[in-house]
């Protein structure tokens, strides 16, 4: 059986949508958000972060997007992302990986400023440049998102559950709405989705 470690409102909401559209039993952990983190756990999430995912095997994986990769690849007829031989999934892996290479840094250095800098008057320049990067490539996949119902191939995929987490944490989600109506559409979707409210129940990622 599966073992995720999460907590409330991180990375942990898109792997969990992964499982349970892959309808698979899994336990999940929830690990407290804590500056002197359990030993145990420092050594399956070295950085002390989650999500990790435990696999059957007993060994573990960090990372959202690779653990998604991963559950899409286990479980093909759950048609978490297209097929590996599909013309769609070279995008699906394009997009996993620019979101979380560009977007994904960028929101850790909006929330996280003081991590970036060794200049405590400097947190502003990085909150501030790390902003400019969330709008930078939200305004690419935006601009992916024209004319087309999905992010990738012609369903739901993990990618589009994604995107929305990520464009959920926006520090200012009304400009955000306004600024790129095609992943507006897209969210507006997703968040009719019985699955995703069941899952904003207990992360709160978008009001109710």
């Amino acid at each position: 059986m599966y073992k995720l470690y999460t907590r409330p409102g991180s990375g942990g909401f898109v792997v969990e949508a992964a499982l349970a559209l892959a309808n698979v039993p899994f336990e999940q952990i929830d690990v407290p958000k804590t500056d002197r983190p359990d030993p145990a756990f420092l050594g399956i999430s070295p950085l002390n972060q989650v999500p990790v995912l435990t696999l059957p095997d007993g060994s573990s994986m960090t990372e959202s997007a690779a653990i998604c990769i991963l559950l899409a690849e286990r479980h093909p007829n759950a048609g978490l992302a297209p097929a590996v031989d599909a013309p769609a999934r070279a995008d699906f892996l394009r997009w996993m990986t620019f979101m979380s290479s560009v977007l994904y840094p960028a929101v850790l250095r909006c929330y996280y400023a003081y991590r970036y800098t060794a200049d405590p008057d400097g947190t502003k320049a990085v909150k501030q440049a790390a902003v400019a990067e969330m709008d930078r490539g939200f305004a690419v996949l935006d601009a992916a998102l024209q004319g087309r119902d999905w992010l990738v191939g012609d369903q739901l995929s993990l990618a589009d559950i994604y995107l929305v987490m990520l464009v959920a944490w926006h520090p200012d989600v009304d400009s955000a709405r306004t600024a790129w109506p095609n992943i507006e559409r897209l969210w507006s979707k997703l968040r009719d989705n019985p699955l995703m409210k069941t899952l904003n129940t207990s992360h709160e990622m978008w009001p109710g």
